[in-house]
């Protein structure tokens, strides 16, 4: 696959997944400055964490009027793959490519910490090799994770099996002591109702290579990568 990594000014998670990505796991990825318009040479998307445009306003309320999310959301809705992590759904939600939005941490401090996300939902490329109830080991580094949405959106995002990513504890079970920053039904991760967008506040570039404390996160890359080679075999 070749991935395009998407970098406003203030990323800085845009290397650590060029790394897990292009050295670790042997894709083809390219840096792509925000304002870019043209995004039809890649398979994939990535809007990686780090704090575009200082989070000034809200935490990607400005990133969302950078000329590639224009192109984003055509990528999008042409069906290719597309993901944000931490910052990267903060801008997914501004854009409104995914509901809801991301709040202040309920304990109002900056969170750096290795969480346990619980597998579920639909199917999906991005969670498809990846049995659900399972159990993945990934960090978060956020002050501002914490997801929140009216109870109708709630309702659907639960009821059409749209929550991906759930923090919970090492058994499995979501616990408000499992919760990092206070998120509504201790929601880690969503996707949009066709299932190629996705948002989550975890790091999986963070969880790459066993030498950074675990490489959970590559299962999530292995997944669409295996889900994309199966489309053209």
């Amino acid at each position: 696959m070749r991935f395009a990594i998407v970098r406003f000014p203030g990323t800085w998670s845009d290397r650590d997944c060029q790394h897990v990505l292009r050295d670790v796991l042997g894709q083809e990825t390219e840096i792509v400055w925000h304002r870019e318009s043209d995004l039809s040479g890649f398979d994939a998307v990535v809007l990686p964490g780090g704090f575009s445009y200082g989070d000034y306003l809200r935490c990607g309320a400005i990133a969302r009027f950078s000329p590639v999310m224009d192109e984003v959301a055509r990528v999008a809705a042409a069906g290719k793959p597309v993901i944000g992590i931490c910052n990267g759904f903060q801008v997914l939600c501004e854009s409104h490519l995914l509901p809801g939005a991301l709040m202040r941490n309920d304990s109002l401090q900056f969170r750096c910490e290795w969480t346990y996300l619980r597998r579920e939902g639909s199917s999906t490329p991005w969670v498809a090799t990846i049995p659900e109830g399972d159990v993945l080991h990934v960090p978060i580094s956020h002050g501002e994770g914490n997801y929140f949405a009216d109870a109708a959106t709630l309702d659907e995002l639960e009821q059409t099996g749209r929550v991906l990513f759930r923090y919970c504890d090492a058994a499995g079970t979501a616990t408000a002591e499992a919760n990092p920053n206070g998120s509504v039904n201790n929601i880690a991760g969503i996707i949009n109702a066709a299932g190629n967008v996705l948002g989550m506040m975890p790091h999986p570039e963070r969880a790459g290579e066993l030498l950074t404390g675990g490489a959970d996160g590559n299962r999530i890359w292995r997944s669409v990568i295996e889900a994309a080679v199966a489309a053209v075999a």
